[in-house]
């Protein structure tokens, strides 16, 4: 049935948007349009360990999607908009969430002072573990994809376990978010996730503020994110900041983020990451550094990834890319990293540390 369901989803999706894009339909105060968009990004990785594993992946340069966006003039200052997002595993055509629509799903208004929006919806660590990176933050991305590759809080720790589940803090279900207009390249904005579990409401939530600032070439953003659940135990505090600074063909970028673990495992973490990028007409040519260590933990451990990649521009819509990462993976128990899941094998106890190679394609529409 399901599978009957997302056929016809995605049928109906086509169909409007072929419509939308056709032609705009206006009404008494001025028009609307909805937009089919997506990303087809698929590479083959190597890993080399203990062992060696190839695989294809999805998702290296931008995670595979598609989805229907829109939006309706009203008049006054006034917009209505809408996002329905869908995850892809193009290597499998599943699912690359839980939820169909698990990238992004929501409705809003925006108005001369900003915009207000409900559903399931990017936080603000979204952003900065990407618009602040040389790679992708997808967890199965290219090289160093692992500023939010460790699963959303990373490079310290996941957050899977958030208090509105499916995805933790990076896309929060339940949630009501505000955002400024930009004040002379100033914006700000503010989350609240309600956690909705029956008679634990209060403990159950995410809070999100952050902060952003543009003006020629560079870019900044701080953030605070306080994730409650007590239904599993979890209390977590995040602090993260990034920035970045293009100068010509020139760009470099950083960031730092710390986790303050208040619950019983205490797992708090600190990490941070440094990258550049030199871009020649089609080609651009990157590097960065990652680092994340885990504290106050039975046998913590830190995991360092360095990586160089390219990618080449064949037109603005479609891209080949490549890239080649070492990861030290230090500690006892700590788990070891790599971006994606690591094959059983791969490594063991007198081998953790791993280097990938990539190479693939992203065509976007």
């Amino acid at each position: 049935m399901m599978k009957y369901k997302t056929i016809a989803l995605s049928a109906l999706a086509l169909a409007a948007s072929s419509a939308a894009m056709a032609q705009s339909t206006s009404n008494g105060s001025g028009g609307s349009h909805i937009t089919l968009y997506g990303v087809a990004d698929a590479n083959v990785q190597l890993l080399d360990g203990a062992s060696t594993s190839t695989r294809v992946q999805s998702g290296g340069l931008n995670g595979s999607r598609f989805g229907l966006r829109g939006v309706e003039d009203l008049g006054g200052g006034l917009r209505a908009f809408f996002t329905l997002e869908s995850g892809i595993n193009l290597d499998s055509g599943s699912q690359s969430n839980d939820a169909f629509w698990g990238r992004q799903a929501f409705v809003g208004l925006s108005t001369p002072y900003g915009k207000v929006s409900l559903g399931r919806q990017y936080g603000s660590l979204y952003s900065l573990s990407s618009d602040f990176s040389q790679f992708s933050n997808n967890s199965f991305g290219a090289s160093t994809a692992l500023i939010g590759g460790f699963k959303g809080y990373e490079p310290v720790r996941g957050g899977d376990g958030s208090a509105t589940s499916n995805g933790g803090p990076t896309r929060i279900n339940n949630s009501i978010k505000f955002e400024s207009q930009n004040y002379s390249g100033f914006s700000a904005g503010a989350l609240w996730g309600m956690g909705e579990v029956a008679g634990d409401t209060k403990d159950n939530r995410v809070a999100d503020i952050y902060g952003r600032y543009t003006h020629g070439g560079f870019d900044a953003q701080i953030s605070f994110v306080d994730d409650k659940a007590n239904t599993l135990g979890l209390k977590t505090r995040t602090v993260a900041g990034a920035a970045s600074y293009a100068f010509g063909p020139y760009k470099v970028n950083g960031g730092v983020i710390s986790v303050d673990d208040r619950s019983a495992t205490n797992g708090d973490g600190d990490g941070y990451w440094l990258g550049a990028s030199y871009t020649l007409g089609q080609h651009t040519f990157k590097t960065q550094y990652v680092e994340s260590k885990n504290k106050h933990v039975l046998n913590e451990g830190k995991s360092q990834a360095f990586g160089l990649g390219y990618q080449y521009d064949l037109s603005k819509r479609t891209a080949l890319y490549s890239s080649l990462t070492r990861f030290n993976n230090d500690g006892g128990s700590y788990v070891p990293r790599a971006a994606g899941g690591i094959p059983a094998g791969l490594i063991n106890g007198g081998e953790r540390d791993l280097t990938e190679f990539v190479t693939g394609i992203r065509h976007s529409f």
